[in-house]
């Protein structure tokens, strides 16, 4: 008999009674049990947890090489969301369908047409301005840092000066966009291709995710239309929200900037609106142009003025206008919003930063009506009295 040979039991003896044979544990049950304990769930978790990873990085990759299709894609829908009560309104007023969607439509365009018209018409008609009183404004800040308690030479101050003077004289603003002409073509095709995407979503966007529900039956058909309905209600909730907010910021900002004399006031508001639409650093980053704009070009004081009037019209939004616009429609915690905001400009720079916000919403959104209209997906639930 080898070392690993199998014992020959022994023969039973006369009126001993033998121990019974413990059962034999198949193969399959040893192998459950290895993976039921402790370390196996962990695992098992593990291994889900990477899958999940690597599909969302295939995805994530996917979309950073077709940018082209998503960007255009994700801004046609964020705008159907916000948009479609105008057409839902013409409908039920007698409207063809049609005629509803086109005048929607063209309404959107005009509008964008209008602002991006609008600041290129202010920055030609003020450059020339601007750059007369930031030349004022240099020789102005050279006499006021004279009296600081730490040195600056006039040698220092003369080189920013002349460096200004270059740029402000140059052709920089041309050969720049020259030398953008391959990103304003990439531009204008993802404009054209999310007005395009952006019309049949509006005419037929029910209809299309009607279509994509149809392998669906029972409660999962119900859960697919709950999904849907919360994502849209909270894109168009947030996005009207959000412009409404922008739209007080742009005007008090602007409103101060006229009074204080600062240049180009009306493209400083367009931009106060636009950042309005990234959380958390739009505002800061839109206060932070407009005091160096009247820095350079009207004086410290007016800047510092400048400084009170951003501040005054944040706390203003902050504590009275964005809770009642905005209401339950972005219930995010402001950590989640800066991991979004962070994630999204990685992956798509500006565009993915006003967009990660929305679309982080919106998925929460989902997540609260997973299993019933007040019902969220099991592991969202609160489980027992959560007090901190």
């Amino acid at each position: 008999m080898g070392l690993f040979g199998r014992r020959t039991p022994p023969p039973a003896r006369p009126g001993v009674q033998q121990a019974p044979a413990a059962p034999a544990v198949p193969a399959e049950s040893r192998s459950s049990r290895l993976w039921s304990d402790g370390f196996g769930r962990v695992g098992t978790r593990s291994l889900q947890v990477l899958a999940i990873l690597a599909v969302i990085a295939v995805v994530g990759y996917v979309g950073t090489r077709l940018t082209l299709v998503v960007i255009p894609v994700l801004i046609a829908l964020v705008l159907a969301a916000a948009i479609f009560p105008l057409v839902s309104f013409l409908r039920r007023h007698g409207w063809p369908s049609l005629l509803a969607t086109w005048t929607s439509l063209l309404a959107l365009v005009a509008l964008l047409s209008g602002i991006v018209w609008l600041v290129v018409r202010a920055v030609v008609d003020q450059w020339g301005e601007l750059q007369a009183q930031a030349l004022d404004g240099f020789d102005s800040l050279q006499t006021y840092v004279q009296d600081l308690p730490f040195d600056i030479g006039d040698e220092q101050i003369a080189s920013v000066r002349d460096a200004a003077v270059s740029f402000l004289q140059s052709d920089a603003v041309g050969s720049g966009a020259i030398a953008g002409v391959s990103q304003t073509a990439d531009f204008i095709a993802g404009f054209f291709i999310m007005i395009v995407v952006l019309f049949f979503f509006l005419k037929d966007g029910p209809a299309m995710w009607e279509f994509l529900l149809r392998p669906f039956e029972g409660h999962r058909y119900e859960r697919g239309q709950r999904v849907g309905a919360a994502t849209v209600s909270t894109l168009g909730g947030y996005v009207r929200g959000t412009a409404i907010v922008a739209l007080v910021d742009a005007v008090g900002i602007g409103v101060g900037l006229a009074i204080v004399g600062v240049p180009l006031v009306i493209p400083l508001s367009v931009l106060v609106f636009l950042l309005a639409f990234i959380p958390l650093v739009g505002a800061t980053v839109a206060g932070i142009l407009a005091a160096l704009v009247t820095l350079v070009a009207v004086g410290p004081i007016e800047a510092l003025i400048v400084v009170a009037i951003v501040v005054a019209v944040n706390q203003l939004e902050g504590d009275f206008l964005q809770p009642i616009v905005m209401g339950r429609t972005l219930r995010l915690h402001p950590l989640v919003i800066l991991f979004a905001l962070t994630a999204g400009t990685v992956l798509a720079g500006i565009t993915g930063a006003v967009l990660a916000v929305p679309v982080a919403a919106s998925i929460w959104r989902a997540i609260q009506v997973w299993d019933g209209p007040d019902l969220p997906a099991r592991f969202a639930r609160q489980k027992r009295a959560e007090t901190v």
